[in-house]
C-alpha cells in the first residue's frame, strides 16, 4: 500500500493529557538472525539495518511516510556509530528524521518501545521508527589511553568478550547469575532441559510450512549483501546456526561451570540482525495498517533491578512495574513472550508469576535463535503480536533480563475487530 504525504497531523491534547501509542499491524519486520561468525558477519550492523529498512519500507509502499521521530537502538559500537541515527535515517533518504541512539544491553529495544511511547503519548511525534541493531561477530576491540599508567600504557577492552566474561560491578560472568537463579530456586539441569526441549519444539512450528509463521514478519528467503551493499552474494533460508536439539543430546552435556547446572544447551548464543517497529497515534497507525481492523496499543511498560549477581529475577519485578503502570494483574495477561539468556528465566518466571511455563514463547524464542542484543527483543515484540493475532487477541507481556542484573518489561493489547 502507499502512503500519502498529506496525511493529517492529530493535534496534540491539552498539556497534562496523554495520547495512548499503537503499534501499525503488520509494519514491523525483522531479518533472519545468524550465530555469529556466520552469514552476517560482514556487515556494518547501522549500514545493514538502513540497507534493509529502506527495502522493507519500499517493499510496503512507505516512502512517503509522514515520519516525524526516530529511535536507534544498539549496543556493539561500529565504526562512525557516533552519528547514530541521522545517519542510518540519512542512508534511508529519511534526511529530515532525528532521535537518540539507546544502548540498555539487552533491555534496549524495550527502552526503544518505551521512549516512543512516550514521544506519541506526549504529542511530540505522530509517527516514530524504531531502528535496532547489533553485530555480536567481529567486535570491537578498544584501547583506553592512561598518562599515569606504566609508561604511559593504556588498557584494552574486548568488548563482546570481556563483557560476556566479568560485570565489573558484581564481579561474575553472566552464566554465573544463572547458576545462582537456578541454586536459589532449586533448578535442576534435568528441569531445565525439559524446558529447553519444549522451546525447540514450539521454534518448529515457526518454521513449519515453509516459515509460514515467520513469513508473516520476515522476508524469506532473506538476500544477504555483500559489504559494499552494492549486490547480493548469498540468502538465508531463516535463522542460521540452530543445532538440532534432543532430549539424549541436552542430557549429555555437561555444566558450563563447575558445580553449576547450567549446560550449553540452557542458554542463548551470540547472533546477528536486526530488525524495526513503527509506533504512532491511533489515526495513523490505522492510516497505514496492513489490516485497520486490528488495534496494537502499548498499555504499560516496567524497569527493575534485582539482587546482584541475580540477573535472571529481574523479569519478574520489572513485569510486576510494568502491570502496576498499565493498572492491570497478572490474571489479564492472555500472552507472554520472553528474552530467555537462560531457560531458567523462563522457569523462574513461571513460578512467581503463575503463568503456565508451556504458554510462554510460543513460536520461539532468543534462547533457539540466538542474541544480536539490541533487536532481540523487537523481534519477540513482533512474534508475540503475530501470536496474538493468530490466537484471537488479548492482553501481551513481553519482558527480559539485561546486563547489571535488571529487566524490561512492555505490555500491549491486541484487539482485532473482525474476530
Amino acid at each position: 500500500m502507499t502512503v500519502s504525504q498529506d496525511l493529517a497531523r492529530p493535534s496534540a491534547k491539552a498539556a497534562g493529557s496523554r495520547r495512548a501509542a499503537f503499534i501499525p499491524y503488520g509494519q514491523y519486520w525483522s531479518t533472519p538472525f545468524s550465530r555469529w561468525q556466520g552469514s552476517l558477519a560482514h556487515l556494518h550492523s547501522l549500514e545493514f539495518a538502513a540497507w534493509n529498512a529502506k527495502r522493507e519500507m519500499a517493499r510496503r509502499g512507505l516512502q512517503a511516510l509522514p515520519i516525524d521521530s526516530g529511535v536507534l537502538g544498539m549496543s556493539i559500537p561500529q565504526q562512525g556509530s557516533f552519528y547514530g541515527l541521522p545517519w542510518a535515517t540519512g542512508l534511508m533518504g529519511l534526511t529530515s528524521v532525528a532521535g537518540p541512539t539507546i544502548s540498555q544491553a539487552c533491555a534496549t529495544s524495550a527502552r526503544c518501545v518505551s521512549l516512543a511511547a512516550d514521544e506519541v503519548g506526549s504529542g511530540r511525534a505522530d509517527c516514530v521508527l524504531l531502528l535496532t541493531a547489533d553485530r555480536v561477530s567481529n567486535g570491537p576491540q578498544l584501547y583506553y589511553p592512561n598518562p599515569q599508567g606504566p609508561g604511559g600504557s593504556g588498557s584494552q577492552e574486548n568488548w563482546v568478550l570481556d563483557n560476556f566474561r566479568e560485570d565489573p560491578f558484581a564481579h561474575v560472568a553472566m552464566v554465573e547469575t544463572g547458576d545462582n537463579v537456578a541454586r536459589l530456586f532449586g533448578i535442576s539441569t534435568a528441569e531445565q532441559n525439559e524446558v529447553t526441549l519444549m522451546r525447540y519444539e514450539q521454534y518448529a512450528a515457526a518454521t513449519a510450512n515453509e516459515h509460514a509463521f515467520q513469513k508473516r514478519y520476515m522476508s524469506l528467503p532473506f538476500e544477504v549483501p555483500d559489504a559494499k551493499f552494492r549486490k547480493i552474494q548469498g540468502t538465508l533460508a531463516g535463522d542460521e546456526g540452530l543445532h538440532a536439539t534432543t532430549a539424549a543430546g541436552l542430557a549429555a552435556l555437561r555444566p558450563v561451570r563447575e558445580g553449576g547446572t547450567i549446560t550449553y544447551g540452557g542458554q542463548t548464543h551470540p547472533a546477528d540482525g536486526n530488525a524495526a517497529m513503527f509506533v504512532c497515534s491511533e489515526a495513523l497507525a490505522q492510516s497505514f495498517s496492513t489490516r485497520p481492523e486490528i488495534s496494537i496499543e502499548i498499555l504499560g511498560v516496567g524497569q527493575a533491578r534485582t539482587q546482584k549477581a541475580h540477573m535472571p529475577m529481574a523479569p519478574v519485578p520489572a513485569s510486576r512495574a510494568a502491570l502496576k503502570n498499565a493498572g492491570l494483574d497478572m490474571a489479564d495477561i492472555t500472552h507472554v513472550k520472553m528474552h530467555n539468556p537462560f531457560i531458567v528465566n523462563d522457569i523462574v518466571f513461571a513460578r512467581e508469576m503463575a503463568f503456565p511455563v508451556e504458554n510462554i514463547n510460543q513460536y520461539g524464542c532468543s534462547l533457539v535463535w540466538g542474541h544480536p542484543q539490541g533487536p532481540t527483543g523487537l523481534r519477540s515484540l513482533i512474534e508475540l503480536i503475530e501470536q496474538m493475532v493468530l490466537q484471537g487477541g488479548g492482553i501481551g507481556l513481553f519482558t527480559g533480563c539485561a546486563a547489571g542484573d535488571s529487566a524490561m518489561t512492555a505490555i500491549i493489547r491486541v484487539d482485532d475487530a473482525s474476530a
